[in-house]
């Protein structure tokens, strides 16, 4: 059965809607009100004649009409009869946030839930999780308030996380970050719909360009390896557990079985997943895969306007196993005609510190034209007085010319932060430090090589 209803159904039940604002079903349902769903959304709660205005059921089987979705908000021990419920009322996809199932011990009732879902022939994501966000359709699961967990606009990147809690930093930090989400899941201690199920639905997503996952142990991991080689779009893993401390808290998380870190990454660079080291790292790779073109080779030319950066970013480069390009004699022809004597154009090209918009654009024509390079590191120092804030459109326009990946450095406090925010949220990959663009540089040039 397919997936698509998950994150686009017509017609929704909240089981457990509440009207009490700290039960887990009423953030929900009010949720699917404040989020915009245009479908229509039943609130179920016996003890309650309305939840928000609307008509509320004792039981699914009340609704009058078909339900494509339920969402199981009730405690552990009413999951099994409310789950047989949407059964007998032929709800075939069902989001269980409820927790206390495996993750505690409690095999025998998630084992009860696994045999209604089968003889039902119904999907299930969950339970112990915060479910599904889907920024295009409204549906939105997850029992956080919005006032609290801020929810990223539509985009391209979708994040795919076992844990609960790692989706809702996600989702938060994105959004603080003006990152653009296509969908977000959490599945939890997934009886049913696991991430190789994920992988496979969203390598079809139109609105999906990148899948990002924080995953902590593998339900089959030689289905993962296959699905993640047939996957035509980049997957960037975090993986949790890669201590072994860390692998003895998965078991008690999601019931998990996290596996040997070492394993874990050999089966990730057999199938072309790109892992990331951290959280922040997830989100580098996946802004620069899903923006940049692919690179014809590994040699990054620097352009700064400060010293200092280069010298930091040329280290980067080195440890992470790229080149340093050789600017052609043409290049070098062209920016000394554009730029006063003091500049050096080597590699970096440093613009020194009276750098203007005019100077910076002379030197990034010249080195998005030059066959010398494949990459390039712009690094813009938003401090010196010259540099107007017309730098921000000269990059945003070399970026959306360029066959070449380029990525911003860009360092400073609030003045520089505002100048940032710009250039990511119109899709230029920005970073305050050297390491992290070179490092994302170093991943879209693995996966490459890969795919």
């Amino acid at each position: 059965m397919g997936m698509e209803t998950f994150f686009n159904p017509t017609s929704v039940a909240v089981i457990g809607a509440s009207r009490d604002a700290k039960k887990v079903g009423h953030v929900v349902f009010r949720n699917f009100i404040e989020s915009g769903f245009r479908g229509r959304v039943y609130p179920i709660n016996p003890k309650a004649d309305e939840v928000f205005e609307k008509r509320a059921y004792a039981s699914v089987r009340d609704v009058p009409s078909h339900v494509d979705l339920a969402v199981i908000c009730v405690p552990q021990p009413a999951v099994a009869s409310v789950l047989e419920e949407c059964g007998m009322k032929g709800v075939r996809h069902a989001v269980l946030i409820t927790s206390g199932f495996r993750e505690i011990g409690n095999d025998e009732a998630e084992h009860t839930i696994a045999k209604i879902a089968k003889r039902h022939s119904m999907r299930i994501i969950g339970p112990n999780c915060l479910g599904v966000y889907d920024p295009y359709t409204g549906v939105d699961t997850f029992f956080l308030p919005r006032h609290r967990l801020g929810r990223p606009k539509a985009g391209n990147i979708a994040f795919v996380s076992q844990s609960g809690a790692v989706a809702s930093v996600m989702l938060d930090w994105m959004e603080s970050k003006g990152y653009r989400a296509s969908k977000f899941i959490s599945y939890g201690n997934a009886v049913d719909v696991n991430e190789n199920d994920l992988i496979e639905y969203l390598a079809r997503d139109a609105k999906t360009k990148v899948i990002c996952m924080y995953l902590e142990g593998a339900h089959d991991g030689r289905k993962l390896m296959e699905v993640a080689r047939k996957c035509r779009k980049p997957i960037i893993v975090l993986k949790g557990g890669i201590t072994s401390d860390g692998t003895r808290a998965v078991a008690s998380h999601t019931g998990s079985l996290a596996g040997s870190a070492e394993v874990y990454s050999a089966a990730f660079r057999q199938s072309g997943i790109v892992q990331a080291m951290d959280i922040v790292q997830i989100f580098d790779y996946a802004r620069t895969l899903v923006a940049c073109p692919t690179p014809r080779g590994k040699r990054v030319q620097v352009i700064t306007n400060g010293g200092g950066f280069g010298i930091l970013t040329v280290d980067e480069i080195v440890k992470n196993g790229l080149e340093m390009a050789v600017p052609s004699k043409e290049t070098v022809k062209t920016i000394r005609k554009s730029v006063p004597p003091h500049v050096v154009i080597k590699n970096p090209i440093d613009l020194a510190g009276d750098a203007t918009a005019e100077t910076y654009q002379a030197a990034i024509d010249a080195v998005i034209k030059d066959k010398n390079n494949d990459m390039v590191v712009l690094i813009t120092l938003m401090q010196v007085p010259n540099l107007s804030d017309e730098i921000v459109n000269i990059v945003q326009e070399a970026f959306r010319a360029s066959k070449k990946p380029i990525v911003i450095v860009s360092a400073g406090g609030n003045y520089t932060e505002v100048l940032k925010r710009t250039l990511d949220e119109n899709g230029v990959p920005t970073f305050s430090y050297p390491d992290r663009a070179v490092a994302a540089l170093r991943a879209l040039w693995e996966y490459s090589n890969k795919k």
